[in-house]
């Protein structure tokens, strides 16, 4: 009889009874996996639980449980999966997608309710732990990272500085010298014109 049959009070009964590590069935007594990972349970048994259902549950085996059907034949239970292979003589269990609540004890059994040789299932308990599992800490190559940059101010980039153009420098020295000229023009005017009369007045 498996456990969680629909009478979880025999069931609990019969598991306070079961003696596990019975050499007709024997597997790994602990098993490691990390968060996020798959981890495989290998059982071995004798020839002459060929035929018998075996299973896989989380002590106190009163309801996560998962039992084979038949012969090589995948039966899944969300992330809980177990398959058995009569060819030899062994059944895996595997459980994916580790996560830290998995951790705890485990019993690998075969049901030998159908045998009257045995009172009780065979089983024997596996501890199961899990450890953190290592994080990518590399940027996402689909976000892109975007640097701002400030348009330049005046400060940073000043503007030429105020200064004459060369032809504006040579007009307004042209200027001064034109200026220049009619005021000395006019100074010759006005003192050699009286001299010029004075002299012409002596001749005269």
């Amino acid at each position: 009889m498996t456990p969680g049959d629909g009478r979880p009070w025999l069931a609990a009964a019969l598991l306070l009874l079961q003696v596990p590590g019975c050499s007709c069935l024997s597997g790994p007594t602990s098993v490691t996996g990390p968060v996020g990972g798959t981890l495989s349970v290998q059982c071995q048994y004798e020839e002459e639980f060929r035929e018998n259902a075996k299973y896989w549950c989380k002590s106190p085996c009163l309801g996560d449980i998962v039992v084979t059907k038949e012969a090589d034949i995948e039966v899944r239970k969300d992330r809980l999966s177990i398959r058995d292979r009569p060819a030899n003589l062994t059944f895996t269990v595997t459980l994916e997608n580790l996560t830290e609540s998995d951790a705890g004890t485990y019993r690998c059994g075969i049901d030998t309710s159908l045998l009257p040789e045995y009172l009780l299932d065979l089983n024997f308990q596996v501890a199961l732990s899990v450890t953190p599992g290592l994080q990518s800490t590399l940027p996402d190559p689909k976000q892109k990272t975007t640097t701002s940059q400030e348009s330049p101010s005046s400060s940073q980039h000043p503007g030429p500085s105020p200064r004459s153009h060369p032809i504006e420098d040579q007009a307004s020295k042209g200027e001064k010298r034109s200026l220049l000229s009619r005021i000395y023009f006019r100074l010759l005017v006005f003192l050699e014109v009286p001299l010029v009369l004075s002299m012409l007045s002596a001749v005269l």
